[in-house]
């Protein structure tokens, strides 16, 4: 009786596996969003791993994640690693390719709870003046483990509702910060304005104060013409 049920249990971890390796050997993850904001303002947000922090949809499931920089501050070759609990596990990014203000590209390494080598990419593209549309993107592989594991989840789903998180934080972080330079923008102007307003103002007082010292200066000379002729 043991043996049946054994040899059961093994027939169905059999079946198991071999479904499980018919399953897509590739998988890609993508969600877009819509951000009121110039490209610049944007992009700044994405190849700065250090800006991640106001916008990324793992800070919150640990907010003692331990997190290290190395690298260039931004662009090609900057990288970010993180240790945090088991919600956000171990990993490393890396800057592969960045083409400001419309396209970085990440090599993603996961280390805990499982070992993976993923690629993302952020394209950020003009439509109205003042408007762009972001899209992020995860794209890997499937080893049979992750295979297996797709079967009880969605990788789609649970992958994406992470970016659909982090967009909408994104584009909360760069309205605000589009308004920020568009405020401090208009305050220079304004500055620049009375400043140029001042010295135009002045420029005129000293020349109605010249003209006013030269006609005073002919009129005396005018006064003591005729003085003279007098004697």
């Amino acid at each position: 009786m043991f043996k049946r049920i054994l040899i059961v249990l093994m027939v169905a971890v059999a079946g198991f596996v071999a479904f499980a390796a018919t399953r897509p050997g590739t998988y890609r993850v993508e969600r877009s969003t819509r951000i009121d904001a110039p490209q610049a303002v944007v992009f700044a947000q994405l190849d700065d791993f250090k800006a991640w922090a106001a916008w990324s949809p793992w800070e919150g499931k640990d907010p003692q994640m331990h997190k290290t920089y190395d690298g260039p501050v931004r662009g090609v070759g900057a990288t970010y690693a993180w240790q945090g609990n088991q919600k956000v596990g171990e990993g490393r990014m890396t800057v592969t390719d960045s083409r400001p203000p419309a396209d970085v590209k990440l090599r993603l390494e996961f280390i805990k709870p499982f070992a993976a080598v993923a690629r993302t990419e952020f394209i950020v593209a003009p439509e109205v003046p003042g408007t762009v549309s972001v899209t992020w993107s995860m794209e890997g592989t499937n080893n049979l483990i992750a295979k297996m594991f797709g079967i009880f989840m969605n990788m789609d789903t649970m992958i994406g509702n992470d970016f659909e998180a982090g967009l909408a934080n994104l584009k909360r972080v760069a309205e605000s910060e589009a308004r920020r330079q568009e405020a401090e923008a208009a305050a220079a102007k304004a500055a620049a304005d009375a400043a140029a307003a001042a010295a135009a103002e002045k420029a005129k007082a000293e020349a109605e104060a010249a003209a006013a010292a030269e006609a005073e200066k002919e009129a005396e000379a005018k006064k003591k013409g005729k003085k003279g002729k007098k004697k």
